[in-house]
């Protein structure tokens, strides 16, 4: 038995997540937050922790790359995705709807039905987007914007599906656990990074790639995050195909070392399809 932290409440698309690389027998455990979630590792309350990283549509979640970066050590041992559906909800099928709760990045993708059919409403931001739909059951707010299962556990109406603007959304979600003995190479893997460049010069990120060009290692995702510290402090975090101990992505991270003031590791692990 294993047990996993996750964004909560039970509902989300987290949890939903969740129960693609589960088992029955595993202990799911839900967090407020990102924050809370990765915490909950590092404090040992849990092995693992799922967290949500990229969506399709509305990009990164700063929170969960900040923290991979910048807090105490993590290391991502998967990752799974799921498509992204929302629907609006309510207690009663006869309200006149002032306030809708959600999460958002779910209000942004649904700004068009929004702007369309409740251009008068209030949007409250939540933690999360079940946690829309347990306030609304608590008689907060009049309206909730979440995933369908929400209104299932809830026990709320459900006025329209697939009210977002772009069909076919999908969110990434990592599995995090502490370091440890890594995994071997599976064929089929991604190695993440947080890579720190001393201060901000021009070709920066062009001696970054280079790294890896010379290798031939493709990167799948970059994105850079201001480091806290001053303007023109900026970190990278990179994901790119490969595992840590295939001899392109390391000897690209070889030379990552010579020409950047600090690496931190994140990670290689299965792509998705490829997790047990």
């Amino acid at each position: 038995m294993s047990t996993y932290a996750y964004l909560g409440p039970a509902g989300t698309f987290t949890e939903a997540a969740l129960q693609k690389i589960s088992q029955p027998q595993d202990l799911l455990l839900p967090y407020a937050n990102v924050t809370a979630t990765l915490d909950a590792v590092r404090k040992g309350e849990a092995e693992f922790a799922l967290v949500p990283i990229e969506n399709s549509v509305e990009g990164v979640v700063a929170r969960t790359l900040d923290e991979l970066a910048t807090g105490d050590p993590l290391v991502i041992a998967g990752e799974v995705t799921i498509p992204v559906t929302f629907s609006l909800m309510t207690r009663n099928e006869k309200i006149d709807i002032e306030s809708i709760a959600t999460h958002p990045h779910a209000e942004s993708q649904c700004r068009a039905y929004i702007a369309k059919n409740y251009p008068k409403a209030e949007i409250i931001p939540t933690a999360s987007t079940a946690a829309a739909a347990e306030a609304l059951v608590s008689g907060l707010y009049d309206a909730a914007i979440a995933a369908p299962v929400a209104a299932q556990r809830y026990g709320l109406k459900i006025l329209a599906n697939d009210i977002g603007d772009t069909p076919g959304a999908v969110t990434r979600f990592v599995l995090v656990t502490k370091p440890g003995q890594l995994g071997t190479s599976t064929g089929h893997d991604r190695t993440s990074l947080a890579v720190f460049i001393a201060i901000d010069h021009a070709g920066a990120l062009l001696e970054i790639l280079t790294e890896f060009k010379k290798q031939e290692v493709n990167l799948t995702f970059i994105q850079s995050r201001p480091t806290g510290l001053e303007l023109g402090h900026y970190h990278f975090i990179i994901d790119v195909e490969g595992h840590i101990q295939d001899a392109p992505v390391a000897n690209a991270l070889a030379g990552l070392k010579i020409i950047c003031q600090d690496i931190r590791f994140l990670g290689s692990y299965p792509r998705e399809g490829a997790l047990s």
